[in-house]
């Protein structure tokens, strides 16, 4: 019990942090559904708050807001990004927008995701909901890739905290397809980016509130199983580049040293960098190009942008 409440402290903390350094915000480019029409799961209808403030609590019509690079800037590569927030908000400004426009003005075609965060009373199967919103923006990016002028090769996918869960959910489960999908169109992420990411559902390493929000307060082991994605990691898992502080107090940095063994073990690229200060959230506090630059050598390494 000691140990939940410390984790709950620890949460309003960070909370209390992103709320003094996040800015004003500021519109994307576009705001397009991410459903034309029923949204699936959804037990209720209805409209969400509108301005869009800096964190989003009930979700209800999960959409992408997309940052699009000048032109003659433009690298073809796209990236959806999760912000985090425990699956009980959405850091929407701190976590997607700040990223979103340093992948702009690098030449890549951003996608902020506003996905529905898991409610009983809002959705039929809380647990699977914010995959499916995952998996549809892959869909609809990749069958719009010409209109967007995108690579359909290249688009990957981006999670901060819980969005990382989220993000390595997408990546690691993308053979059981949640989503209607007619075409039968791959939801399979080109590469995966992790920022301080909970990446398992074991007792011992998790982010106990991104557990209960997601899988509720007494899952079977079958369902902690599941949703640990180290455990899911295939020879099929797309690369991954992934970063994180030692001193982690909210999510520890086991998730992603657990995460990244079983990628080595299962042949799939990766590339990790580990900083030994910073807490969680430290993207928050160092200015955005300085954390992003290693990412974007990565990407260019990698082959998803074009070497200057």
């Amino acid at each position: 019990m000691t140990e939940i409440k410390t984790n709950i402290n620890s949460m309003k903390k960070f909370i209390l942090l992103i709320l003094t350094v996040l800015p004003l915000t500021v519109a994307g480019q576009q705001v397009i559904p991410l459903y034309p029409g029923e949204v699936p799961n959804n037990r209720v209808t209805g409209s969400d708050a509108d301005p869009r403030p800096a964190m989003l609590r009930k979700v209800i019509n999960p959409t992408l807001e997309v940052y699009r690079p000048d032109e003659n800037n433009a690298t073809g590569a796209a990236v959806i990004i999760c912000p985090g927030g425990g699956y009980s908000v959405i850091v929407f400004e701190g976590e997607g927008v700040t990223a979103a426009k340093e992948f702009a003005r690098n030449g890549v075609t951003a996608f902020v995701l506003k996905y529905r965060l898991p409610e009983d009373t809002l959705q039929v199967n809380k647990t699977i909901a914010p995959l499916q919103d995952a998996q549809q923006a892959v869909k609809i990016i990749r069958e719009q890739a010409k209109e967007w002028g995108l690579d359909s090769d290249k688009i990957g996918i981006m999670g901060f905290s819980a969005g990382g869960h989220l993000a390595s959910t997408a990546a690691t489960h993308f053979e059981n397809v949640l989503i209607d999908n007619p075409e039968n169109t791959s939801v399979r992420p080109d590469f995966q980016i992790l920022v301080y990411p909970v990446i398992t559902m074991q007792a011992e390493l998790t982010h106990q509130g991104s557990r209960d929000e997601l899988l509720g307060l007494n899952p079977t082991k079958e369902t902690v199983d599941l949703y640990s994605n180290e455990l899911q990691i295939t020879e099929k898992t797309p690369p991954a580049y992934i970063t994180h502080s030692g001193d982690d107090s909210l999510v520890p940095v086991k998730n992603s040293i657990q995460y990244y063994k079983q990628l080595l073990k299962h042949k799939v690229p990766a590339e990790m960098h580990l900083y030994p200060k910073g807490n969680h959230g430290f993207v928050l506090r160092e200015p955005v190009e300085e954390w992003m630059h290693p990412l974007f050598r990565w990407m260019r390494n990698s082959g998803f942008i074009s070497t200057p």
